[in-house]
């Protein structure tokens, strides 16, 4: 079987899991997060953190709440790194540096994964499982609570709350997030992913010596790090690691699990609304994308010239024999169109266009289908700047679902899209034009220009994934991606929030003949016409310079 026959029909067997689970699963979320019962185990994290999950709260203490908590998240882990040589468990792994420390608790709390050091060499099973592996329950949790916060803003009126967010947050991780990661994690040890707290040991002899190989509880760290949009590997190579993903069910499986949560949000946020109509619209625009993209990608990548393209059928350097080309270009796709950055492959040893098709999935602000919650909140800011158009071509002011999308509202969207691409293209500038930064490029030309211009994208957009050709364990790159991660992760939060209060607190306008309707393929063309103009003008100057530049040269 050819390799594109084969990705081929993994494409359709994964557009046929995600049509099956995504009715169920969208509905549990809804009710989830509609719910006035608390379980006993929720009701024990309540009382231990002495939250109050009945009090409602207006959207500056939903803030509040989600800042404190990710403060003493990247606290608690930067400190559990700078311990580490002192805990047991560590394998003799030493404390982490400081800039590295910083950078790491900076990526993991902001649901980025970003990853500047090898985790088989430097992190112990204590950090692993106890920092990283909690990190990405509690981010993905805290994305899904506030997109859960913009819904709700849509939904009520005259009023300024929007729920609890301690009662979103421990609902997330206890009824969503940690059934189906025990669900997952056992597929995955079926498949052949490891799940031990092994030690280190050599394995085999080779010329020159031999290998050592670490154990780890990979396989539960693995489902969480897919289903929750975080990325970060247990291993250096990722999802490319056969003790993480052994194999093409595995690796079909994981892509599943990062699409799963990101497009049933979408469902929920029908129900949530009064109107499932209006969740399949923002569904149809997301998939629509998302399927544009994988075709795109196929066609730089099994496209080519030259005896090796014709040899290995298409641009193999980079990618796993047991995956190939298609279902690792459909990995590319779906982790960097989420906000989940693992890999199978490694994106800087795809042609020149391909590598521009991963970071433009990162400039689109990684809404079709997004991260786990960021998505969702992204897409609808997408959708208010959409109705906001529309309102400026007919004469009217612009509503979406029955609130009027004013001055106010459109400052807090207009804010919340400017915030990514000012912290990706003003650091990008700053680390090209100083000498120190520029040094960490292993490659020169577009190609260099493109790594640099990648990693940032990567931080901002809390991607996680990297071009694999820079030197990232720098000083100036520790320090820069982690207050990118980290800006790029709540500011926007801010702005979300704060455009949720103002809505909750309006009164709902009735529907007349003028009424846009936002339930139908006209807006959804509209949307995902918005979304790429929008990106193509904020990003094409540098995406002409990096990877535009080195795909018309090749």
């Amino acid at each position: 079987m050819s390799s594109f026959l084969a990705g081929a029909l993994q494409f359709l067997a994964l557009i046929a899991a995600l049509a099956l689970a995504y009715r169920p699963l969208g509905d549990h979320m809804a009710e989830v997060y509609s719910s006035d019962r608390h379980l006993r185990a929720e009701k024990w994290v309540y009382r231990a953190i002495g939250a109050n999950p009945t009090a409602e709260m207006r959207w500056s203490a939903y803030l509040r709440g989600v800042l404190a908590l990710s403060a003493v998240g990247v606290l608690f882990l930067y400190v559990l790194q700078r311990a580490q040589g002192s805990l047991p468990g560590s394998l003799g792994f030493a404390s982490i540096d400081p800039d590295q420390a910083f950078n790491t608790a900076a990526s993991f709390v902001s649901n980025t994964n970003w990853q500047s050091y090898a985790g088989e060499q430097a992190m112990g099973h204590v950090v692993q499982t106890g920092g990283l592996a909690v990190q990405n329950f509690v981010s993905a949790a805290v994305g899904m609570a506030v997109a859960v916060a913009l819904v709700r803003g849509f939904a009520r009126s005259r009023t300024g709350e929007l729920g609890n967010f301690w009662a979103d947050l421990v609902r997330g991780v206890v009824r969503v997030l940690l059934p189906i990661s025990v669900i997952g994690a056992l597929i995955l040890v079926a498949c052949g992913a490891i799940q031990n707290f092994a030690g280190i040991h050599e394995v085999g002899q080779f010329t020159g010596g031999s290998q050592q190989w670490n154990g780890g509880a990979v396989a539960s760290q693995e489902v969480i790090k897919e289903l929750g949009t975080n990325g970060g590997g247990y291993f250096n190579a990722n999802s490319a690691h056969p003790f993480e993903n052994p194999n093409a069910f595995s690796n079909l499986f994981e892509i599943f699990l990062i699409l799963l949560i990101p497009f049933s949000l979408t469902r929920t946020f029908g129900r949530m609304a009064g109107s499932v109509r209006q969740g399949y619209a923002v569904l149809a625009t997301m998939a629509t994308i998302w399927v544009g993209f994988v075709l795109l990608m196929w066609a730089t990548e099994f496209s080519g010239h030259g005896p090796a393209f014709e040899a290995a059928g298409g641009a193999m350097e980079g990618k796993e024999i047991r995956f190939g080309i298609g279902a690792s270009s459909l990995f590319a796709v779906s982790t960097t169109l989420t906000s989940t950055g693992a890999v199978d492959s490694f994106h800087s040893s795809y042609t020149g266009l391909g590598g521009g098709i991963t970071l433009l999935g990162m400039m689109l602000g990684e809404i079709a289908p997004g991260g786990v919650g960021s998505g969702l909140y992204g897409m609808l800011i997408m959708a208010i700047i959409a109705v906001f158009i529309a309102g400026l071509m007919v004469g009217r002011t612009p509503e979406y679902l029955s609130k009027k999308i004013s001055t106010r509202e459109i400052k807090f969207a207009a804010c919340y899209i400017l915030v990514t691409p000012a912290l990706v293209l003003g650091f990008t500038a700053a680390a090209m034009a100083l000498d120190t930064p520029a040094n960490s490029m292993t490659n020169s030309g577009a190609h260099g220009f493109s790594e640099i211009l990648y990693a940032y994208t990567s931080g901002a957009n809390n991607n996680g994934s990297a071009f694999a050709g820079l030197n990232a364990d720098t000083r100036w790159f520790n320090t820069t991606i982690g207050l990118v991660m980290l800006l790029g992760r709540f500011v926007p939060m801010v702005f979300v929030l704060a455009l949720a209060g103002s809505l909750a607190e309006q009164t709902p306008v009735p529907e007349t003949a003028g009424t846009l309707r936002t339930d139908k393929p006209l807006f959804t063309g509209l949307l995902a016409g918005t979304i790429v103009i929008i990106t193509g003008l904020t990003y094409f100057p540098a995406l002409a310079l990096g990877p535009l530049a080195e795909g018309l040269a090749s």
